[in-house]
């Protein structure tokens, strides 16, 4: 193999995908290949995708194409979620000499460059390969057969580079009616606690905050010898590591517990920052999800976070306008938001994605009032959001310093998950305690360099 061959991988969507990016590029670099300095140059080109919605589609075969277009001598690779869901439509578009599945996507390495010994992935049972694709191909099995766990520690996506993610679970066994992933990520799965101790002892030395994730975060454990609870393996590293700050990133709404919320609440070293997937406030709604809890049962958990740690940032995810959602309906998610202890939101309009129940339903509704939903949603939580961090003006509070600084001020994202700007220069990845002088502006008070 010539020491010249050169790889870029391109992500797109969720830090699951994003952590599965991070792997592959390590196998590669394993295996001899060198990352190259810029896409154009590159004589291998991985494309790890999303299709989470139509959007995510079409932005995946226009990056293919503009691939194609300014380096028609790169070998393009396929992989990720749409390349699961819709290997054919991929394996049509010029450049393209491979499409893996994410049924197979521990195996990318083996595919490139199958002479050269390679990292192995997390994994109960081993995914079958003999080399039938070398010379280019499609390469998928059903995704509710993988049993692998493909992951390696990323950097935050948007493009900082002091915060790594480590995704230790993957896969959904839930069946949410408009949802595809479950489909092209298979069972849920676990990285088991050992693997976790070790890639945070790595981290450690380096970063001061690491933000754990997955595709169903709370199941984690559930498929592992004795079925152990999250909760038990965040003790574990506490105890069993210096890490002197984890972050959760998204956990179901029936999945925190209160052994989980007693955990967050005592220990300082868990960011006191909730995100609470709600999808919609509509008990009609959630039905017709097939969401396992009701509004209700959403509103317990979220007053009880609150009442634990009146200082925490909860935040979830709300998707408007799906199909039968009436204007009743989203007014109901509209006051549930405006009464409740949220504090941010990340507000998605609904996408029909072929293969879900919901593509086929009835009563779709058009698109000027999802987005008129949309824009309603994101005026409210702006105003809940800036309310929140007026009520925290003058107090105390830990942070992790960002690499996005300017010689003027550096930016630094509260334990409680505030944005906000320090005066001065200062390192990236360093713990910072500062005084919240406004919903965006904060004063030094210590850090680590002067503690």
């Amino acid at each position: 193999m010539s020491e010249r061959r050169t790889f870029w991988v391109e992500n797109f969507g969720c830090r699951a995908t994003q952590a599965d990016g991070a792997a592959v590029e390590a196998d590669l670099s394993a295996r001899g290949l060198r990352s190259s300095a810029e896409r154009a140059g590159a004589e291998v080109v991985v494309v790890n995708t999303c299709t989470v919605t139509a959007e995510a589609d079409r932005d995946a075969r226009q990056t293919i194409r503009r691939i194609h277009r300014e380096n028609p001598d790169a070998e393009i690779l396929v992989t990720g979620c749409y390349a699961q869901r819709r290997p054919a439509d991929l394996e049509a578009l010029p450049g393209v000499r491979w499409v893996v599945g994410n049924s197979h996507k521990p195996l990318i390495g083996q595919v490139v460059a199958p002479e050269a010994a390679g990292l192995v992935s997390i994994s109960n049972a081993p995914v079958d390969y003999h080399g039938e694709i070398a010379s280019g191909g499609v390469l998928l099995s059903d995704a509710y057969e993988q049993r692998s766990l493909l992951t390696a520690p990323i950097l935050d996506a948007g493009q900082d580079r002091s915060r790594p993610n480590l995704k230790i679970q993957d896969g959904c066994n839930n069946r949410c009616s408009f949802c595809i992933i479950p489909s092209v990520r298979g069972y849920s799965r676990s990285a088991p606690p050992e693997f976790v101790l070790e890639e945070i002892r790595k981290l450690e030395e380096r970063y001061p905050e690491i933000v754990l994730t997955g595709i169903n975060l709370g199941r984690w454990g559930r498929d592992l010898p004795g079925r152990p609870r999250f909760h038990q393996l965040l003790e574990t590293v506490l105890a069993h590591t210096a890490v002197r700050k984890l972050r959760i990133s998204s956990v179901e709404p029936m999945d925190w517990t209160g052994d989980l919320l007693r955990l967050i609440k005592a220990e300082r070293r868990i960011a006191k920052h909730m995100h609470i997937p709600l999808q919609s406030g509509s008990d009609a709604v959630l039905k017709a999800m097939r969401r396992r809890y009701r509004a209700r049962h959403y509103l317990d958990r979220v007053e009880r976070a609150r009442a634990a740690m009146p200082e925490a940032s909860i935040g979830a995810d709300v998707m408007v306008g799906f199909p039968g959602e009436t204007d009743a309906h989203f007014e109901e998610t509209r006051r549930f938001i405006e009464q409740s202890p949220l504090t941010y939101l990340h507000v998605f309009t609904f996408s029909a994605r072929e293969g879900t129940p919901a593509a086929e339903m009835d009563e779709q509704v058009p698109k000027p009032v999802k987005k008129e939903r949309n824009r309603i949603l994101r005026e409210l939580i702006a105003e809940k959001k800036r309310r929140f961090a007026e009520s925290l003006v003058g107090r105390r509070l830990e942070a992790v310093t960002l690499d996005r600084s300017t010689d003027q001020a550096t930016a630094a994202l509260t334990d409680n998950f505030l944005h906000v700007e320090v005066p001065g220069r200062l390192p990236a990845a360093q713990l910072i305690d500062v005084t919240l002088a406004a919903p965006e502006r904060a004063v030094l008070v210590a850090s680590d360099q002067l503690n």
